[in-house]
């Protein structure tokens, strides 16, 4: 069933909301390594940021930690998962059953965090009728049905680019206000709905770029160290001659 937002904390920051999944990852490892407690500068280490902004996020959540013990990890773990949503069930549909999707309907991780994938959709005759993680891949044609009957909460694209759109809209007008779309594309959405991108090419495009600049870096540092070589030989060589 759609689940309400009574776990939501008014203000609290889209900057510190993006970085909450990422302070719960490292504190139910932190929990399932039986640790207890945790200092600010311990979890902003496991989470890549500084103590000042861990500290700065958790206190929008009402958490201010206990000066010279730290924060309660167990407590934290509920507090940013109630912050999240993650203590209520959200249903979940995926449309475009390819690579991609299937890879998708497969991980055994959405359950654990309260999400539910109830369906399977995608337009394809030869993909229709699959059972992929005990779900039956159901027709595009079905989709309205799907979204009404299961409550779905989270729309997922994985269809390519050019059916993304569509796709997008049918949830839309069927009450799905919130998707998540790994189609290569922007989708235009109305007001009150919220579209997460996913996109694997532009992230890898980013990588490409970091790494070109760690190269350059490493060859001008080769150069300008093979430079200082030679101009040590040359001294070398000049002294000898005197």
């Amino acid at each position: 069933m759609n689940a309400s937002g009574a776990g939501a904390r008014p203000g609290v920051p889209e900057a510190t909301v993006a970085r909450l999944p990422v302070y719960l990852r490292a504190l139910t490892t932190l929990a399932e390594q039986g640790t207890a407690t945790v200092s600010s500068e311990a979890l902003a280490s496991a989470a890549g940021v500084n103590s000042a902004k861990v500290r700065k996020d958790l206190s929008h959540l009402g958490s201010y930690g206990t000066r010279g013990v730290g924060y309660d990890v167990e407590y934290l773990v509920y507090q940013i998962s109630r912050t999240l949503g993650l203590t209520q069930h959200w249903n979940v549909v995926i449309v475009g059953i390819g690579y991609l999707g299937h890879a998708l309907a497969n991980y055994a991780g959405f359950g654990s965090r309260g999400f539910q994938i109830v369906a399977l959709v995608d337009a394809q005759p030869a993909i229709v009728g699959e059972r992929i993680a005990g779900l039956e891949v159901l027709h595009i044609d079905e989709l309205e049905t799907v979204v009404k009957e299961s409550e779905v909460s989270i729309g997922v694209i994985a269809t390519p680019a050019g059916a993304a759109q569509d796709v997008c809209d049918r949830l839309v007008a069927a009450g799905v206000t919130s998707v998540l779309n790994f189609a290569p594309t922007v989708l235009s959405v109305p007001g009150g709905v919220d579209v997460r991108k996913v996109d694997l090419s532009t992230e890898l495009q980013i990588l490409a770029f970091h790494e070109q600049r760690k190269a350059a870096t490493t060859a001008a540092a080769t150069s300008a160290a093979a430079e200082a070589a030679r101009a040590a030989i040359a001294g070398l060589d000049e002294a000898a001659v005197s």
